[in-house]
C-alpha cells in the first residue's frame, strides 16, 4: 500500500468517525428535546426521529469492517462508545472484541451480560478464545469450555498453558495438512472440496501418519507444477519452524527476515501442532512497540484515553513519584551552589541548557540501545566497543555544540572563561548521558526488567542532576 493510499484510508476512517459522532450528537439533541417538550404528538415525533438516527447509525456500522468499528469505538468517550456498542450486531461482537485495545475491550465486556459474552465467544476459533479468556469472568470461561467439543477444549487449554510472550500462545490451529505420497492433482481436488481455506494460507503442511512434519508445499508450487508430480518431489523439505515455548518476538523477527506469511509450529518430536500467521506477528510487533513507548515514559500499562480520572492517576503515579524524588535531588544539587549563582547570575540562565541537551542526547542513546537489544544486536562481546563509540560521539557533539553555546555565552556576558566552562560542562554531561544511556537499559535487562521501563525518566534525572553539578561545580572552581 502506497503512502497516498494509506493517507486516503486514514482520511476515510476520520470521515466515518465524524459521521458517527454527528449522528450521536443528533441523537442527544433529540433526547434533550423529548425531555423538554410536552404533548403526546411532539413526543411521537421526537421518538420517530430518534429511531431514524439509530437506524442510520446502525446501517453505517453494518457497512464497516470490524477493524474500522474498533477504531471508532476507541476514539469515542465512554458514554458514546457504549451507545454505539449496543447497536453492533451480536454476531459481530466477537470479531470487534478481538480488534479493540485491551483497555477498551475491558469497558465493552463490562457492559455485556454473561449470555452476550458467551454468544460472542462461541463464534471464535480456539486461539482467539484463548486470547480473550484471561479477560472474561471465570464462570463464563468455565461455561464456554463446557460448550466446546473435546478437540476445541484441548486446543484452548493448550494455548492457555503458554505465557503470552511465547509462540504457543499465538499459534493458530486452523491449517491444511496433506501426505507426501500423493500427487498434486489429488491435493488440488482436496482443496476444492473445502468450503474455504484458513486465512493467510500461502502453503499447506506435509505430514506423515504420525503427524510429524515432513515439509511444506507452497501454493505457488502447487499451481505451477505438473499435476502428476508427487508432493514429495515439489515440497520444501527444510521450512522455517518454531517451537511453542520459543520467544514470540524472536518469531516475529524471523517472519520479517524471511518474508513469511505462515509457518509451522512443531513440538519436540517434530509433530505439527499449529501454525503462526503474519497477522498475529504484525499485531505482536505493534503491541511491543506501543508497550516500549509507554514504558519509556514510565506508564505501567496501556491506557484508554477516555478512562476515568482515578484509573489514569493509578497508571501514571508511580514514575511521577520517582520523578518527584529525582527533581528534589536536582534542586538540592542547585542548592549546594547558591552562593555561586548569587555571585554570577548568568549561571542560572545557562544551566538549563546543559541539563536539557544532556537529557536529549541520553534519550537518543537509550533509544538506539533498546532497539539494538530488541534485535539481539547487543552482546557482552560488543558492549565495550559500543560504549566507546557512544562516548566518542558524545565528546564530538559536546565540543561542537558546547563550543557554539560557549561562544554565545562569551558574546552575551563578555566572559571567555564562562564560555570555556560552558563548553566543558556540555561535553562532560553528554559523556555522562552516553554512559547512562548504555548502562541503564543493560542494567534493567540484567535484573530481568524491560530495558525500556522508565528509561526516559531515569536518564532525564541523571542528566539533570549531573548537568547541574558539573556546570555549577566547574563555575565555582574556575569563575569564583
Amino acid at each position: 500500500m502506497t503512502e497516498v493510499e494509506v493517507k486516503k484510508l486514514q482520511d476515510s476512517l476520520q470521515d466515518r468517525l465524524a459521521q458517527v459522532t454527528e449522528l450521536l450528537h443528533r441523537q442527544r439533541v433529540v433526547e434533550d428535546l423529548t425531555h423538554r417538550q410536552e404533548g403526546q404528538n411532539q413526543a411521537r415525533v421526537d421518538s420517530l426521529v430518534h429511531r431514524q438516527n439509530q437506524v442510520e447509525l446502525q446501517r453505517r456500522l453494518d457497512d464497516l469492517h470490524s477493524a474500522d468499528v474498533a477504531y471508532i469505538l476507541e476514539a469515542l468517550p465512554l458514554e458514546d462508545r457504549l451507545a454505539v456498542w449496543q447497536l453492533v450486531k451480536a454476531e459481530r461482537d466477537g470479531d470487534i472484541l478481538l480488534e479493540v485495545s485491551d483497555s477498551v475491550r475491558e469497558t465493552l465486556i463490562a457492559d455485556m451480560d454473561d449470555h452476550e459474552i458467551i454468544a460472542a465467544a462461541r463464534e471464535m476459533d480456539a486461539d482467539e478464545l484463548a486470547d480473550l479468556a484471561p479477560e472474561l469472568p471465570r464462570d463464563v470461561v468455565h461455561e464456554l469450555m463446557e460448550s466446546l467439543d473435546a478437540q476445541q477444549r484441548e486446543r484452548v487449554r493448550s494455548a492457555l498453558s503458554y505465557e503470552e510472550d511465547q509462540v504457543g500462545a499465538l499459534m493458530d490451529f486452523e491449517m491444511v495438512t496433506i501426505r507426501e505420497d500423493v500427487t498434486l492433482e489429488v491435493v488440488l481436488r482436496y482443496l476444492r472440496r473445502l468450503r474455504e481455506l484458513p486465512g493467510h494460507t500461502d502453503k499447506v503442511f506435509v505430514i506423515d501418519d504420525h503427524g510429524v512434519l515432513k515439509g511444506v508445499l507452497p501454493i505457488k508450487r502447487l499451481l505451477v507444477n505438473d499435476p502428476d508430480k508427487q508432493v514429495a518431489d515439489v515440497m520444501a523439505s527444510d521450512p522455517v519452524t518454531f517451537h511453542p515455548d520459543a520467544d514470540a518476538y524472536e518469531a516475529a523477527q524471523a517472519f520479517e527476515r524471511y518474508d513469511l506469511v505462515s509457518a509451522p509450529v512443531v513440538d519436540k518430536n517434530s509433530r505439527l501442532i499449529g501454525r503462526l500467521t503474519i497477522d498475529e506477528m504484525v499485531d505482536l510487533i505493534r503491541e511491543e512497540s506501543e508497550t516500549e513507548v509507554l514504558n519509556m515514559a514510565g506508564l505501567r500499562e496501556e491506557e484508554d484515553i477516555f478512562a476515568s480520572v482515578w484509573r489514569s492517576i493509578r497508571n501514571r503515579w508511580s514514575w511521577l513519584a520517582v520523578n518527584l524524588v529525582t527533581a528534589f535531588i536536582a534542586s538540592r544539587v542547585i542548592g549546594l551552589f547558591e552562593e555561586s549563582i548569587a555571585h554570577l547570575v548568568a549561571l542560572a540562565a545557562l544551566m538549563p541548557i546543559v541539563a536539557g541537551i544532556g537529557g536529549n542526547s541520553g534519550n537518543q542513546t537509550i533509544t538506539m540501545i533498546v532497539r539494538a537489544m530488541a534485535l539481539d544486536q547487543v552482546s557482552p562481546r560488543n558492549t565495550k566497543r559500543l560504549l566507546k563509540k557512544e562516548l566518542a560521539v558524545a565528546v564530538f557533539n559536546g565540543l561542537i555544540w558546547g563550543g557554539v553555546i560557549g561562544v554565545v555565552a562569551w558574546l552575551l556576558y563578555g566572559s571567555w572563561s564562562l564560555g570555556v566552562v560552558m563548553t566543558s560542562a556540555m561535553t562532560l554531561n553528554l559523556m555522562l548521558a552516553a554512559l547512562m544511556g548504555v548502562v541503564i537499559p543493560m542494567s534493567l535487562t540484567r535484573v530481568g526488567r524491560d530495558p525500556a521501563m522508565g528509561s526516559s525518566v531515569m536518564i532525564t534525572a541523571v542528566t539533570d542532576s549531573g548537568g547541574f553539578f558539573i556546570f555549577l561545580g566547574l563555575a565555582t572552581v574556575f569563575l569564583m
